[in-house]
Parts: C-alpha cells; sequence; structure tokens
C-alpha cells in the first residue's frame, strides 16, 4: 500500500493554477486536474493551457510519467539569476560525431533540464564562433538545436522576470559583463 501511495505522489506533482514549462509547447497554466473519457478510456488529466495563446489547451495523462516529466515548474527571479551565474562556468556538451551529438541534444531538449540547456546553448555558440573563422556555419540541425534550446530557455526567463522574450538577451549579457 505505501508502495502504491508514494507511487501516486510522484505522478500526481501539479495542482490547478500552477504555472509550468511544458516541454517545447512553452509555459503553460494547470487549469486543472480531471477525468476524461478519449478513445474510450477514462484517464486523468492535466488541462495544460498556454499562457501566451489561450486557444492552445494540451490534455497531458497524469499517469505517462514520460510525458509528465517533460512538465517543470516555472523557474524564479532568483533562479534565473543562479542559472545566469552559472552560464560562464557551463561545460559544454559536444561530440564530434553528429550522430552521438544529435541524439544527446535530443535528449536535452526533451528532458529540458536548465543547466544542459545551457551547456548545449554554450557549446554551439562556441562551435558556430569556430566554424565561422573557417568561413562556414553551422550544420542545420544544430542551428535548429540551438532554437530549440534557446525559445525554452528564454521563454521561460522572460516569464520569470516579467520582460518581453526579446529583453532576455540583454537581461543575461548585463549580469555577465
Amino acid at each position: 500500500m505505501l508502495l502504491v501511495l508514494l507511487f501516486c505522489e510522484v505522478i500526481i506533482m501539479f495542482r490547478a493554477g500552477d504555472t509550468v514549462m511544458y516541454g517545447t509547447f512553452g509555459i503553460c497554466r494547470v487549469e486543472s486536474v480531471e477525468k476524461r473519457d478519449f478513445l474510450g478510456e477514462e484517464k486523468e488529466y492535466y488541462v495544460l493551457r498556454h499562457v501566451a495563446s489561450e486557444k492552445n489547451t494540451f490534455y497531458v495523462p497524469v499517469d505517462n510519467e514520460a510525458t509528465v516529466r517533460t512538465m517543470h515548474r516555472v523557474c524564479s527571479r532568483e533562479e534565473v539569476d543562479g542559472l545566469i551565474e552559472y552560464m560562464n562556468s557551463a561545460e559544454p556538451i559536444w561530440s564530434d560525431n553528429e550522430m552521438k551529438r544529435k541524439e544527446e541534444f535530443s535528449r536535452i531538449i526533451r528532458d529540458g533540464d536548465r543547466k544542459e540547456l545551457i551547456s548545449l546553448i554554450r557549446a554551439l555558440y562556441i562551435h558556430r564562433k569556430e566554424v565561422a573563422r573557417a568561413g562556414k556555419k553551422l550544420h542545420s540541425s544544430d542551428l535548429n538545436y540551438l532554437s530549440l534550446a534557446e525559445n525554452m530557455l528564454f521563454e521561460e526567463f522572460a516569464y520569470a522576470l516579467g520582460i518581453e522574450r526579446s529583453e532576455v538577451v540583454s537581461y543575461i549579457e548585463d549580469r555577465i559583463a
């Protein structure tokens, strides 16, 4: 019985009113946790509404660990400032093996861990400078990962700081300088 209760506590971690980052979809508010019948099976779902577009609603099965893991609470202003401090010391995540790099970058995007996103972004910024010196550009897949990582991290930072997404880079630069 205890094992079942612990399992339920791990799975049901969000409540109505919580603001979460939902994978690459962005910032959402948990509108409710309710039972729904999709495809003839009644399950409990988190009902998420995108904060920037009230038209976007997501139904996330509470018992789907893989999908629920893509949700995390939006960080605070203090956490943003701590992550910005971390940026200078973040170890870049890089592999010259393109297949391994794609696998690792895909995992980082899927998991949405902020520090790993920072390491990914830093690695791609460094690599972009290196290839630019040779008169080349980043591979399109690397550009895509960079864009996804920046969008995820900077959208969350903007929300936590109460600023526009376009102001995030300046905010970061002011604190790093």
